[in-house]
């Protein structure tokens, strides 16, 4: 694993406003994440994991302290900055696929190197090749509504990975797939991350899941602490 910090983040407090009142979701939440390293964040329903992945990756912003990924700091960059470096840097994975239904796996995962401006030809290669990473080489035709559940998802990580990120981000990667699909899924995502310098940073609910990462954090009580 390089010991190159990939993601910084320091002295994050987010608060949201419920009538009179305003509610700390967390505060003085501090985070990094070195190249190539697994991270997971567990924590009960409503603890604010989403809240604070959207955070890490720039898509929610917070009401005190910095985040940092590849170096630079988002609360300094213009908005196009911002989803110039999401990206080029950052890939998502969520517990629903998000595939566009009317194109194939290969033209979803296509997309991003697309926004990038990359050729269409690179672009299909790439995506190629990070379909045939995750055992999806004969499936590189066929829509999602062809696909099973595991083949969609792995789809999606695919999609997160094409643009080379030094970051990716999943929100219960593995939740709406029944145990054995997660185990496939779970096995190629973890095999992903240790032949490359992307760090993962993952929420879920799911301990086993959790305990294959190289880390793992605790939500709770509006702090992270090691588990």
């Amino acid at each position: 694993m390089n010991n190159k910090v990939t993601l910084a983040a320091t002295g994050l407090r987010k608060t949201y406003t419920s009538g009179p009142q305003q509610v700390t979701v967390w505060d003085n939440i501090n985070v990094e994440v070195q190249a190539g390293e697994t991270l997971a964040i567990v924590g009960a329903s409503g603890s604010g994991k989403t809240t604070l992945l959207n955070a890490l990756g720039g898509l929610d912003t917070v009401d005190a302290g910095e985040v940092v990924i590849a170096g630079q700091a988002l609360a300094r960059l213009t908005e196009i900055q911002r989803t110039a470096l999401r990206n080029r840097e950052v890939g998502f994975v969520y517990q629903f696929h998000h595939l566009l239904s009317e194109f194939t796996a290969l033209e979803n995962v296509m997309m991003p190197q697309l926004l990038a401006g990359v050729s269409r030809r690179e672009a299909s290669a790439r995506a190629r090749e990070c379909l045939a990473q995750l055992g999806l080489e004969q499936r590189v035709e066929h829509k999602p509504a062809e696909l099973s559940g595991g083949e969609r998802q792995r789809t999606a990580i695919a999609r997160a990975l094409v643009n080379r990120p030094r970051l990716v981000l999943l929100d219960e990667p593995t939740g709406n797939l029944d145990e054995q699909t997660a185990h496939q899924v779970e096995d190629a995502m973890l095999a992903l991350a240790q032949d490359s310098d992307t760090a993962f940073v993952m929420v879920t609910h799911d301990r086993a899941l959790a305990g294959r990462m190289n880390r793992c954090l605790l939500l709770q009580d509006q702090a992270l602490s090691p588990l």
